[in-house]
């Protein structure tokens, strides 16, 4: 009897050890699925920011990015619905490359008036230096919702980060909803100055000059 237990025992034992090892299997072939899926997501994303930054948008197509990328639009279109999603994505991503950029310029900065200067500066280098994907974040068709609450927080983190610099020259009489005010009016002002400075519309030797001129007032107004 005490025999047969013990083979019962064991028996048992080893179905569970199957057990857990099938399912330690089955957990790890699963996470190596979603890093192959998320890498398939990223190529995309990162293919075609690439693309657009050198041929601009026009030539981003699935068609296109099938080609580079050596997968079929199948698989394109079991990450993405289609190129408005595409775009969106390459926007989320530059948003999280602003803001990183944003808050090591304001961070760095000694004052509040030479972090909002170095926040300033550090917006129209990234707009002159990538416009394929600032053009994604503020001036084509995207399927983003901005100041919402499903806003990507990606999107948020670059507004906070910009909010921050303005937040730091605001008077004690400024609420919360007048900084966020003061904030889209600055972010607004920078958009019009990388827009018009792109589109040949302002002199080309002077946007320091102008990101001095703009800091000043905005501190005078609120200082």
């Amino acid at each position: 009897m005490l025999a047969t237990l013990t083979l019962q025992n064991r028996s048992v034992n080893s179905d569970a050890s199957l057990s857990s090892g099938a399912t330690i299997s089955a957990m790890a072939t699963e996470d190596r699925r979603a890093r192959e899926r998320a890498a398939r997501r990223q190529l995309i994303v990162d293919t075609a920011r690439n693309v657009a930054e050198t041929e601009g948008w026009d030539a981003v197509t699935t068609r296109r990015l099938s080609a580079e990328i050596e997968y079929s639009q199948p698989v394109l279109y079991k990450h993405f619905s289609g190129m408005d999603e595409i775009a969106a994505a390459v926007a989320i991503d530059g948003f999280a490359e602003l803001a990183g950029l944003l808050r090591a310029a304001r961070t760095a900065a000694k004052t509040p008036d030479e972090a909002l200067t170095q926040v300033a500066r550090a917006t129209l280098d990234f707009a002159r230096d990538n416009p394929a994907v600032y053009d994604a974040m503020f001036t084509g068709r995207t399927t983003l919702r901005f100041a919402k609450s499903d806003t990507p927080p990606e999107l948020v983190a670059a507004f906070g980060e910009l909010r921050q610099a303005v937040s730091a020259i605001a008077t004690e009489a400024d609420t919360d909803t007048n900084t966020d005010t003061l904030t889209e009016v600055f972010w607004a002002a920078l958009h019009g100055l990388a827009t018009l400075g792109r589109g040949g519309r302002l002199r080309p030797d002077y946007e320091r000059e102008r990101v001095d001129a703009l800091i000043a007032r905005f501190c005078a107004a609120d200082g």
